[in-house]
């Protein structure tokens, strides 16, 4: 199963080993099928959790840049009931977010009960972009004594604590990351430039990261070896073949709210009453 295939094991995982071109044995036109029918799964799923209200569920996804993360939300999520589904896009932080703690702006969009939440981007640029580049932390304006060579263990600590409290209120946390290579990522790059349709994506702070590839590539492998966890998992999804990236995030969804096998409420005696006397009434004519 994909749920097994791309979950990190923190004993083992090297992000350097995950193969961002893999497709497997899948043809693309398989994929779409398969896509299809794991879509209209977790369209029954999400209609039971909603109604449950019991759970709620949090999706995390982070990548570098143009590694698909708004195409993978648009065509794996697009189909759910809106009414139950929020996205939330993260920028830098505003001066009013930069006046509390790095969760503070997250746990104000967390997911309510019967709802699926989707961060694209999240909480974890802060022990990435954030340790790549130490102006980012000087800005937060964390008191000195506080800010030592342990500041990233104590992050990760935090995050894990953060996501354990998550996980014993009810709410299932599951992150991907979307691991695009170099060449990938420049073919994408170049597909922005040339095409006018796509400029607005482009933005010269995109090269600026690039140039910093090795930097982020370890941040990024500490992190997730250092937080995927039992109750909050990481899958490092190859993104190479966008068709293939949305095929695995769905059926990692899936699995996800089958495990958590949401059940419709159960009809009281009251209920069943007063179901009994509006069909009466209905009978009757009125």
């Amino acid at each position: 199963m994909l749920v097994d295939q791309f979950l990190v094991d923190p004993k083992k995982f090297k992000l350097s080993k995950c193969d961002p071109d893999f497709t497997g044995d899948m043809k693309r036109k398989d994929a779409r099928q398969k896509l299809a029918v794991d879509i209209e799964r977790m369209r029954d799923l999400q209609d039971r959790f909603y109604a449950a209200g019991t759970h709620s569920l949090l999706l995390v996804l982070q990548a570098r840049d143009a590694a698909g993360k708004d195409s993978t939300i648009k065509h794996v999520l697009s189909g759910l009931n809106p009414s139950g589904c929020d996205v939330y896009s993260y920028k830098s932080p505003s001066s009013e977010e930069l006046d509390h703690g790095y969760l503070w702006r997250h746990m104000q969009d967390l997911p309510r009960r019967g709802h699926i939440g989707i961060f694209n981007r999240s909480y974890y640029e802060e022990v990435t972009a954030v340790r790549v580049h130490p102006e980012f932390l000087a800005g937060q304006r964390i008191p000195a004594d506080l800010v030592t060579d342990d500041v990233w263990d104590e992050r990760f600590e935090d995050i894990n604590a953060f996501e354990r409290y998550l996980t014993r209120n009810g709410t299932r946390v599951v992150k991907f990351f979307l691991n695009v290579s170099r060449d990938e990522q420049k073919a994408r790059f170049m597909e922005r430039i040339e095409n006018p349709a796509k400029h607005w994506k482009f933005s010269n702070s995109d090269m600026k990261v690039r140039g910093l590839w090795d930097e982020y590539d370890d941040a990024f492998d500490d992190a997730l070896r250092r937080t995927s966890t039992k109750h909050a998992p990481w899958y490092v999804v190859p993104a190479d073949h966008k068709w293939f990236t949305r095929l695995a995030v769905a059926d990692i969804i899936v699995n996800a709210l089958e495990s958590i096998d949401p059940r419709y409420p159960a009809v009281t005696d009251g209920q069943r009453e007063g179901i009994g006397e509006a069909r009466e009434i209905l009978d009757a004519g009125d």
